[in-house]
């Protein structure tokens, strides 16, 4: 497998998957990991969309913990996209994982609304001008809503999710209002919440959603997930979803 400058091949310590990442540019982190496994009782055969895929993490992992016939990770940024596509081809998932290098804005031109059975994001937390300003627009386009806003990411959802079908998300706790107002408001129903901690004395760091599109209204708050106990390690829950329990 050909890498260039500053990329290398990462261990996912799961049925021997494997990822490309750059060292200087965007890597995945914990977010998607435990997106992830929050979706990974999605049904036998769906046909996935991943908005945002990045360099694919969330389409092997979800490869490799469920039957899924397809996932389509879409990704705006031509060199992420390539890093995505060698990590399916490393891992021989071509037939189930697909990269798609557009904006998602732009997936009209290749799907039918309600092709999908399953929806998933890690979309970028930060609204366009907040926060501080990454000088790699690699790292800009990741984090800020500078290609796709957070209502784009929604009403996308909207158009190609089947009736019935799954949308999982992670994002920050403090966008959860603007979430919620507008999954509603594109008849997607937010059906179960659950909030990350680094421990028990921090305010959560993420928030897990699942919603359904034209469901009905029902909300269930899951318990908390913590990621470190009071020594600072991991706790067992998130050492089982790393595979390492």
């Amino acid at each position: 497998m050909e890498l260039y400058d500053d990329e290398r091949i990462d261990d996912l310590e799961f049925k021997g998957l494997k990822i490309i990442q750059n060292e200087k540019g965007f890597c995945f982190g914990i977010d998607s990991v435990l997106l992830s496994d929050f979706a990974k009782n999605i049904k036998d055969n769906s046909m996935v969309l991943d908005l945002g895929t990045g360099t694919g993490i969330i389409p092997i992992l979800l490869c490799g913990k469920t039957n899924l016939k397809e996932v389509i990770g879409v990704e705006v940024q031509e060199e992420v996209a390539n890093m995505a596509k060698r990590s399916s081809k490393l891992n021989n998932l071509q037939d189930r994982f697909k990269v798609l290098n557009d904006n998602i804005l732009n997936l009209n031109k290749y799907y039918k609304n309600q092709t999908f059975d399953v929806i998933i994001t890690n979309p970028p937390y930060k609204k366009k001008n907040s926060g501080v300003i990454n000088d790699d627009k690699r790292k800009l386009i990741s984090r800020h809503e500078i290609t796709a806003s957070l209502e784009d990411f929604i009403r996308v959802t909207k158009d190609l999710l089947k009736d019935k079908g799954e949308f999982y998300m992670v994002h920050r706790p403090d966008r959860l209002v603007d979430i919620l107002y507008l999954l509603r408001n594109y008849k997607i129903e937010p059906k179960e919440i659950r909030f990350v901690f680094s421990n028990k004395d921090k305010p959560p760091k993420l928030v897990l959603i699942k919603a359904i599109k034209n469901a009905n209204e029902f909300l269930k708050i899951d318990e908390n997930l913590y990621i470190y106990d009071n020594k600072g390690n991991y706790t067992d829950e998130i050492l089982k979803i790393y595979n390492k329990l």
